[in-house]
This record gives C-alpha cells, sequence and structure tokens, in this order.
C-alpha cells in the first residue's frame, strides 16, 4: 500500500513529537477516507494503526474519529475495531481517565455502536450487544433494534443473538428471538446435517422449558419451517421423553403408555407428531422418485425410523401400513426395493 510507510513514520522514535504525531494522524484519516470503499489486504491493519494513534493523541482524538465514523469506517470496523478498543480496559487505564471521562468515553462508543446496529444489523447486531451489555438503557435499545431488523437479519445470525440472549440470562428474550429466526427459516427434506439444527433443538429445549405457552407458539413455526423428516422425529422424541418425565414425576396423565409405547395425544405434541408423520410420507416419494439400487438398504433403515414415529400416534400402526401398501402399488417396478420393504415390513 503507497500510504503505510509515510503514514507510519512518527513510530521510528520511542519520543513522539506532539505536531508529527497529528499530522500522522491526519494523514492516516484521509487514507481511511479514500480508500473506505476498496477491497485493500492492509485496510484492517491501517485501522487499528489510526485507532493507535488516537488512543496517543488522547481522548479528544478518540471522539473525533468516533463522531466521524461513517466517513471513515464501514459499520463493521467501526463495531469490531474502534468502539471495541474504546471500551478496552486498557484504553482507559492508557489514558489515565477519571471516573466521569471513562464513562464519557464509553457512552460515545456505545452511541455508535448503537449507529451501526441501525446501518448493517446483520453485522453488527451481537457486537452491539456486547459492547451495551452492561449499561440497561443501550442494551435494551440494542435489542431492540434487533428485533425491528430481523427480516434484515439471516436465520443463522439470529439464533447465534439468540443463544447470546439466553447465556447472558434473558430466556424470554432468546426465546422471542428464536421465534423470530424460526420464522424466516427452511430446512429442506434431505437436510439433515444442516449447520443450524443444533439451534432448532436449542430453540425446541428452550421453549419447553420456559412453558406449555412457549412450546405452543414455537411448534407450529418448526412444522412449518422443517420439512426433513429425521429431524422432526429427533425433536419429538426428545420432547416425548422431556414431557413423559415431568409428568411422571407429578403424576399426570399427558400421555399414555400403551403396549410399552408411548403415544401423544395432546397439543402441541400432537402437531409436531403430525407434521413428522407427513414430512416422512412426503420424502419417502421424493426419495423413491430418484433412488439407485445402491441407497436401497439406506431407504429400509429410513422406513425403520419412519414406523418408530408413526407408532407414536394412536393409530400409527395402521397409517404406516397404508404407507407401504400404497408403496407396493405406485413403485411394482422397483421389485428388488418391494420385495426388501415385504421382507422387513410385511
Amino acid at each position: 500500500f503507497p500510504y503505510t510507510t509515510l503514514f507510519r513514520s512518527d513510530q521510528a522514535s520511542e519520543t513522539r513529537d506532539p505536531d508529527m504525531l497529528h499530522f500522522a494522524m491526519e494523514l492516516g484519516l484521509k487514507v481511511l477516507q479514500m480508500t473506505l470503499n476498496a477491497h485493500n489486504w492492509r485496510r484492517r491493519d491501517m485501522v487499528q494503526w489510526v485507532i493507535e494513534c488516537a488512543v496517543e493523541s488522547g481522548t479528544s482524538a478518540l471522539s473525533h474519529i468516533m463522531k466521524s465514523w461513517s466517513t471513515l469506517f464501514t459499520p463493521t470496523e467501526a463495531t469490531s475495531q474502534v468502539a471495541t478498543a474504546v471500551m478496552a480496559p486498557s484504553t482507559a487505564a492508557r489514558l489515565e481517565l477519571t471516573v466521569i471521562e471513562k464513562e464519557a468515553l464509553m457512552c460515545c462508543a456505545r452511541a455508535l455502536a448503537l449507529q451501526c446496529a441501525s446501518r448493517d444489523p446483520q453485522r453488527c447486531c451481537l457486537s452491539t450487544l456486547t459492547l451495551c451489555e452492561k449499561n440497561p438503557a443501550a442494551f435494551e435499545t440494542a435489542y431492540r433494534l434487533v428485533v425491528e431488523s430481523a427480516a434484515e437479519i439471516p436465520p443463522t445470525q439470529l439464533f447465534a443473538i439468540a443463544r447470546y440472549m439466553d447465556y447472558r440470562g434473558y430466556p424470554q428474550r432468546a426465546f422471542k428471538l428464536a421465534t423470530l429466526a424460526m420464522k424466516h427459516f427452511t430446512l429442506a427434506y434431505n437436510q439433515d446435517s444442516h449447520p443450524s439444527i443444533g439451534d432448532i433443538h436449542w430453540a425446541c429445549a428452550l421453549s419447553q422449558a420456559l412453558g406449555y405457552n412457549e412450546l405452543t407458539q414455537i411448534i407450529p413455526l418448526i412444522v412449518k419451517a422443517v420439512h426433513c423428516p429425521t429431524v422432526l422425529s429427533d425433536l419429538l422424541f426428545r420432547c416425548t421423553l422431556a414431557k413423559a418425565a415431568v409428568e411422571e414425576a407429578q403424576n399426570g396423565q399427558y400421555y399414555v403408555k400403551d403396549n410399552n409405547r408411548v403415544t401423544c395425544e395432546e397439543e402441541p405434541l400432537r402437531q409436531l407428531l403430525e407434521g413428522t408423520i407427513s414430512a416422512y410420507v412426503n420424502t419417502a416419494h421424493s426419495r423413491l422418485n430418484h433412488i439407485s439400487p445402491k441407497h436401497y438398504m439406506d431407504f429400509i433403515t429410513f422406513l425403520s425410523k419412519a414406523q418408530e414415529t408413526f407408532l407414536l400416534a394412536s393409530d400409527g400402526n395402521g397409517r404406516f401400513n397404508a404407507l407401504i401398501n400404497n408403496m407396493k402399488v405406485l413403485y411394482k417396478g422397483k421389485k428388488k426395493l418391494m420385495q426388501l420393504v415385504k421382507e422387513t415390513f410385511g
């Protein structure tokens, strides 16, 4: 980068001349303005160097770059580098700030972070929340920005923010963000290794821990968003076992045990059960339309897992047999596969 050597010239000696430091910083700010929209691999180093110059120059320089941030930094740079550096304990110690001076500088940094989150919520909301977490008013504002900007934030990022809120001790806010993430999330029938599956399990477990109302709210969203039957069945079994344990401890009748199987006869798990069964039926037909002989045994394993889920319904055995019989008719041309199906399931 042609300007780097020039505006780093003040580092040549340990004793810095204030005028030269001021000149170097002004030159550095010009470079940041000129490269703001450029993709230069030295950009991060330049931003870090200007921040160090500002810290060396004092609070007025730091305030200046924070108030002028939009002409110097991207929102991501402003939150992850500028505001983070300003709020670091080492900065206050280096400048020997009083309590009042420190709070004034941090207030400016939080205001900067909130502006960045408003401008680029996708990339800045989580870092803004962490920067504002020690100030209730700023933290509340940051949270509201996330909620209002949920449609602009990818579900994976919303899940990350929701998990952060849960970690910070705000389970209801975490639940709210998890529901917003689910509303914008889709999992196809063949995405059984999607990285967000863990987030779905976490959201469902959080809802169940919060109570019946929360579980009732999130299950319809899960059924609408998730079309992968194996993911749905895993959720169903986890919810079933967890609820059964609670009901057994309370001597309740939520689940009916019959012939060593547990049935889900009440909402909201009834809706999850029906959604899972529908997903198995749709996925079975989708897989059969493009199946090759080398995947026949995988399909039999898939049907075995489907059978376990069907049997959670009181009429599940009949519905599963109907699915098998329907496959035998529709796909009778796949003789070897249908023979395997008949040998395994009758």
